[in-house]
């Protein structure tokens, strides 16, 4: 869950509207980038984070009762092998993608972890397997996961409310071609990139959130109750050129 903290209370966006708020983006890119492959790559966007089903798990909470965000998990060998199941289960490519997502999630945090390692030594070797079988070169599969990367990291600024007021700019990430990219929040509704890496001169995402008024619960299944009692609304954000 991202989670945010609000004078009304919790803010929540689960990770799978996450994940389709970055397959909105990546799907306004410029259409330069498209390849023969392009469905699988928007659903390895959208479904990146598929695996995480908030109302499934027991650890929803911090020891003082409220609900956890996103950051404050580590690895987690039962949800990455689920990502990776639910990937495969789709195609090879989805896989790689997944794959190469873990890694950088995970990689440079998991020293001292002996399953954290061995599981990415692995990804790793599946990598390559997959990349000789779908003939992508390591160049071509690093693009298309640059995409993933940067829409992964645009959708978080947005659900996490990073923009900033007064056109002061965040930095998004490099995207596919190598370029860094900034957030420009430029009227209270709208927002630009620069430089602009779209196909259209302005457009519209969304993305669902709940509000929980209370702020904590005594246990997890207090919290399930209160988060499928919640207001679904839509937050709707303009970009423009």
């Amino acid at each position: 869950m991202i989670i945010n903290y609000t004078e009304a209370g919790w803010e929540i966006i689960t990770q799978r509207a996450h994940g389709q708020l970055a397959a909105q983006i990546a799907y306004h890119w410029s259409h330069t980038i498209r390849t023969e492959r392009w469905l699988e790559t928007l659903l390895a966007i959208a479904e990146h984070d598929d695996a995480q089903v908030e109302l499934e798990r027991d650890n929803l909470l911090t020891p003082q009762g409220g609900p956890v965000n996103f950051k404050m998990k580590v690895f987690e060998q039962r949800h990455c092998t689920q990502t990776m199941d639910f990937a495969l289960s789709k195609s090879r490519y989805i896989a790689l993608l997944c794959s190469m997502h873990l890694d950088f999630i995970y990689g440079a945090d998991c020293a001292g972890n002996a399953h954290a390692i061995r599981f990415l030594k692995t990804q790793k070797a599946l990598q390559k397997t997959w990349r000789r079988e779908l003939n992508l070169t390591i160049a071509e599969a690093e693009r298309d996961y640059r995409l993933l990367e940067w829409c992964d990291a645009l959708s978080l600024l947005l659900c996490q409310r990073e923009n900033q007021p007064e056109a002061r700019a965040v930095e998004i990430s490099n995207g596919p071609n190598d370029k860094s990219y900034q957030l420009i929040q430029t009227a209270a509704d709208t927002l630009t990139v620069a430089p602009w890496p779209f196909e259209l001169p302005a457009f519209e995402l969304y993305y669902e959130t709940r509000l929980i008024p209370q702020l904590t619960f005594k246990d997890a299944a207090e919290f399930r109750n209160a988060f499928r009692a919640a207001k679904v609304s839509e937050k709707r954000w303009q970009f423009q050129r």
